[in-house]
């Protein structure tokens, strides 16, 4: 078994159900009594501004599938929640799920880079990372709380629905 964190993010048709129905297939995808989910949080859109904020958060598990299995069972997922994959990059989504983490490994191939690229910056990332795992320490070697007194809010809150 490997401990995953996964990024979860929508802002499209009824957001709030896609994150929801995303925790809820995750459990398929989980050693049955390792799956946590971070508190939700609204932020603003990354890249276009003319787009809906998004609701975002991250899970954590234990899954004995191998990283582009991972990988092929959160695209399904994205899928049957009406992901539609646009070349538009950081354009408005009904559900965006990304490997943040897989245990210690550093993947990057064509089709994965395993520590997320953009996870150092990303406060709709850093967050509710820190909510499941304060004390984490990227396998870099950069802990988690150093990279948090970096990244402002950007206006994120959270979500008063949980």
């Amino acid at each position: 078994m490997t401990r995953v964190y996964v990024a979860l993010g929508a802002n499209l048709n009824e957001p709030l159900a896609r994150i929801r129905a995303a925790q809820q297939a995750l459990s398929s995808l989980a050693d049955a009594s390792s799956l946590r989910h971070s508190r939700l949080y609204c932020s603003k859109p990354m890249g276009p501004a003319d787009q809906p904020d998004f609701i975002n958060g991250v899970s954590v598990f234990d899954t004995s599938l191998s990283p582009h299995d991972l990988l092929d069972a959160l695209q399904a997922i994205e899928q049957r929640e009406g992901r539609v994959r646009k070349d538009e990059r950081w354009g408005p989504r009904a559900l965006d799920l990304d490997i943040l983490l897989y245990g210690e490994q550093q993947i990057n191939d064509q089709r994965l880079t395993v520590p997320h690229y953009g996870m150092k910056q990303r406060e709709f990332v850093l967050y509710p990372l820190a909510d499941l795992a304060p004390e984490l320490t990227l396998p870099c070697g950069t802990t988690l709380s150093s990279l948090l007194q970096q990244c402002p809010l950007n206006g994120m809150t959270p979500l008063s629905e949980q």
